[in-house]
């Protein structure tokens, strides 16, 4: 499907300069619904085969994540705001179909009853976590990349539980985004846009939810979140990044990315990374997944501790 994409995008010019390379090549755009129409297949199957109502609502948040993304990749919400809010409606089947429990387990700790309180982050993740993965989506196959890496301490904990019908109804996460990460690595060929990015990380939230591995999740997206944090405590508010005037990276004639030493412009990871001197896009990138594998083998801790101590 990805592959499909990459050639027919351009044609009907669905295309997007890739502001990160000097000669700013044109890029097939967006990915999304290769991203989702894969993933809904394999969830749709699943379903058919378990019957597990918990399979259904993150199928069905992922749909409405990816709609929200797509709506944007075509008609561009100019106001920030908009795309949290929608997002919101992406959380409602977890909520509808009851597919959460509102007891996260804690490590050492144990459950903690949130009752009353659980359910208003249910809306609350659904939006963050999307817009994190969102965020994270600038370099070419930084959020691919990202979510695998992320992913995988949420499929060990989930087989620490012994909730193996959830451990395979995240794989299908993992290999959309090994896939798609072929065609989105350097040099991409094509962007997931919103609707890939907006997807993937509703996908990732709702799992986190509905398999009761709330904890293990925040700790293996825990750049991503830090990512989001710095950038919306910077500019001071949700912002259409598209309305940003001021890039956090420049790009060197060579090819280099620097940090930008305008104050007005936003604080994000990458910027962080480049502190210390020019790199290549490549390097930034590799880093950005070093931290994602440190993060990563955090949750894995995280989650040795909850289920095996």
């Amino acid at each position: 499907m990805t592959l499909t994409l990459v050639k027919t995008l351009p044609k009907r010019g669905s295309v997007v300069e890739d502001y990160h390379k000097p000669e700013r090549p044109k890029v097939a755009w967006p990915g999304g619904p290769a991203i989702l129409s894969s993933i809904v297949i394999v969830e749709a199957i699943l379903y058919l085969i378990y019957g597990d109502l918990k399979i259904l609502s993150i199928t069905l948040v992922t749909i409405i994540a990816g709609i929200i993304g797509l709506i944007d990749d075509r008609w561009r919400l100019k106001n920030g705001m908009i795309k949290p809010l929608l997002l919101i409606l992406a959380s409602l089947p977890i909520l509808l179909l009851e597919t959460y429990v509102p007891y996260p387990e804690f490590p050492i700790f144990g459950y903690v009853r949130l009752t009353m309180v659980y359910p208003l982050l249910v809306l609350l993740a659904v939006p963050i976590v999307s817009n994190a993965t969102n965020m994270i989506d600038v370099l070419n196959g930084a959020l691919s990349g990202f979510i695998v890496i992320a992913t995988i301490p949420l499929v060990f904990a989930l087989m620490l539980k012994g909730d193996y019908i959830m451990m395979v109804a995240t794989l299908p996460l993992i290999a959309s985004s090994i896939a798609f990460y072929f065609f989105h690595r350097y040099p991409s060929k094509i962007f997931p846009g919103d609707s890939g990015s907006l997807a993937l990380g509703a996908m990732f939230c709702s799992i986190a939810i509905v398999g009761r591995v709330e904890i293990v999740a925040i700790v293996s997206i825990l750049p991503a979140i830090l990512n989001s944090f710095f950038i919306l405590s910077s500019i001071k508010g949700f912002i259409e990044h598209r309305s940003i005037k001021t890039r956090p990276t420049i790009l060197l004639p060579d090819g280099q990315l620097v940090a930008s030493k305008d104050p007005s412009a936003p604080t994000t990871l990458v910027r962080m990374i480049l502190a210390d001197g020019p790199l290549s896009e490549r390097e930034v990138v590799s880093n950005i997944f070093k931290l994602s594998a440190f993060s990563a083998f955090l949750a894995v801790i995280t989650a040795l501790v909850t289920w095996c101590v």
